[in-house]
């Protein structure tokens, strides 16, 4: 009996360390090394509430991705004063459209175009593919592959960049062979990506930043300054390239 209770106590204790290591690299702020992945960024919607897009910028943070769109129909009620905000305060910024599985993909391509400026410079657009929040029906790969192309069509050709997918690693799973060859958003918390086919990492989803009260998600990109640059510059013949500032 007394090495029955040596036992179990020895393994609660184990278990409760477990738990606590867990505990502190969830919640604990990880930053990836600065050496090698200078550029941060954020990505927000509604849920961030009012933010101090000026007290952000001055926090080490270099571009926002703000959601637009959802849907067919659906519009983030804070997408216009946030880029607004965001840009004026000096950020690159882009806009991301969450993909659903019960709308045609052409009419999400209509909600999402005509939502999102084309009159000044933006990062590629990027298309959110999870599927938590989702409607529950998940299609076959083929299916989506087909209303993923009637979204990327005429995105592609009304911003002129080709489009990002951020795809959670469960979907990731099931629609492997749609993110072969296109740029994509990882999603890694507190781990390095084992590979370097991104564009931007998605390493906290409870960070802090100066100018938003609770949490939001916090990003690097893949390159420096420069990349930034060319990510946010207008597309060729359409509009004066705007530079987004040096951090």
């Amino acid at each position: 009996m007394k090495n029955r209770i040596v036992f179990w106590g020895a393994a609660s204790l184990i278990l409760a360390c477990l738990v606590a290591v867990g505990g502190y690299f969830y919640f604990h702020p990880f930053s990836p090394d600065r050496g090698k992945y200078p550029v941060r960024g954020i990505d927000v919607s509604h849920h961030q509430r009012q933010i101090d897009w000026r007290r952000v910028a001055a926090d080490d943070v270099a571009f926002a991705v703000i959601k637009a769109t959802e849907g067919g129909d659906h519009v983030d009620d804070a997408f216009d004063a946030n880029l607004r905000e965001a840009r004026a305060a000096g950020l690159a910024v882009g806009a991301y459209h969450f993909f659903t599985f019960c709308r045609p993909g052409a009419d999400q391509a209509k909600n999402f175009i005509s939502v999102v400026p084309r009159n000044q410079p933006l990062l590629p657009p990027v298309v959110d593919i999870e599927f938590v929040g989702n409607c529950p029906r998940r299609p076959s790969p083929e299916e989506l592959n087909v209303e993923l192309s009637a979204f990327l069509g005429p995105v592609e050709a009304a911003f002129g960049k080709t489009a990002i997918l951020y795809v959670t690693d469960e979907a990731a799973r099931v629609y492997a062979a749609l993110i072969v060859g296109r740029p994509h958003w990882v999603r890694s918390l507190a781990l390095q990506p084992g590979h370097d086919e991104w564009i931007y990492w998605q390493y906290h989803d409870k960070g802090r930043v100066d100018g938003i009260s609770g949490d939001v998600d916090l990003n690097v990109l893949q390159g420096r300054q420069e990349t930034l640059t060319t990510l946010f510059a207008a597309p060729p013949g359409s509009m004066p390239s705007e530079a987004p500032r040096t951090p």
